[in-house]
């Protein structure tokens, strides 16, 4: 059983205990950050602890923590843990009130919760074929950028994709690609790599800049500016970014192939260029 951690407290996940009248539960009242590890090193944990406190400031929820104390818990669950390679799950809500209002409490007691799992990336067949996705409207609320347990609308929109028997659900507003349900998309057409640009509408991927940063380290042509639907239909190559499924082709929109229907070129060259970063960066600090 993993080591978790609530409210100042290590125990194994199956003994950890939250209140029904907590806020996260009753209304999805809380921010959340998923932290990569690679041979018992967070990645960019910098980043993702400032994101983290740019939702919480968004929301008025006080971070109940500085950033050194945030680093010494993240580096605790990681060495409890028993996997070199890890994604630790963090979880900020707003607590545990005494009667449910929607309106804050008075007094804010947040809820900390910390967990981990061993961090499985995307097994080498699926590498080699791609994936197929769906296209769906963005109905979400109108700040993505924040990353907030709400998930909602998030969940709706990738069990789509589930039902259907795919990878992902790519996401259109107002004819515009803004991201998929769970992760960052990216396109490739005559051999420049466009990418839609950060906004209130996306969630800010620490992935999706690793993805931007290793195309202008090795001089691949990119554009970020907003992607009109018709221009991802007809891409060359569509790829799909998180934590865990790293760089990953998608050959497959709505039924119809992307290019010729297999992993393209410039896909391929980025996930081995990730996975030097990963071998080298990630792993080294």
């Amino acid at each position: 059983m993993s080591i978790c951690y609530l409210n100042g407290e290590f125990l194994p996940l199956d003994e950890a205990r939250i209140s029904p009248m907590d806020r996260g539960f009753l209304f999805g009242d809380g921010a959340y950050e998923v932290i990569p590890v690679y041979s018992r090193r967070p990645f960019r944990l910098h980043e993702h602890i400032a994101r983290l406190a740019h939702t919480l400031e968004a929301i008025r929820l006080p971070d109940p923590h500085p950033a050194g104390d945030w680093a010494a818990i993240v580096g605790e669950i990681v060495e409890r843990n028993p996997w070199r390679d890890q994604s630790v799950y963090l979880q900020v809500s707003r607590g545990v009130d005494d009667r449910r209002n929607h309106a804050f409490p008075t007094v804010t007691r947040p809820t900390v919760f910390l967990m981990s799992d061993e961090l499985v990336t995307t097994p080498a067949a699926q590498l080699a074929t791609g994936v197929a996705a769906v296209s769906a409207a963005d109905f979400r609320w109108l700040r993505c950028d924040l990353k907030t347990v709400a998930l909602l609308a998030n969940c709706l929109l990738r069990q789509q994709a589930v039902d259907q028997g795919c990878a992902e659900t790519v996401l259109f507003r107002d004819g515009f690609l803004t991201e998929g349900a769970a992760s960052n998309i990216f396109m490739v057409k005559d051999g420049v790599l466009l990418a839609p640009p950060k906004s209130h509408l996306m969630l800010p991927g620490i992935t999706y800049d690793v993805v931007l940063e290793l195309a202008d380290r090795h001089g691949l042509p990119c554009e970020v500016r907003e992607l009109l639907e018709d221009e991802v239909r007809a891409a060359d190559e569509l790829w799909m970014t998180s934590s865990t499924k790293e760089v990953l082709a998608i050959t497959r929109l709505d039924g119809e192939p992307v290019g010729d229907g297999t992993p393209g070129p410039v896909g391929r060259q980025m996930y081995a260029w990730y996975q030097d970063f990963k071998n080298t960066v990630m792993r080294g600090g």
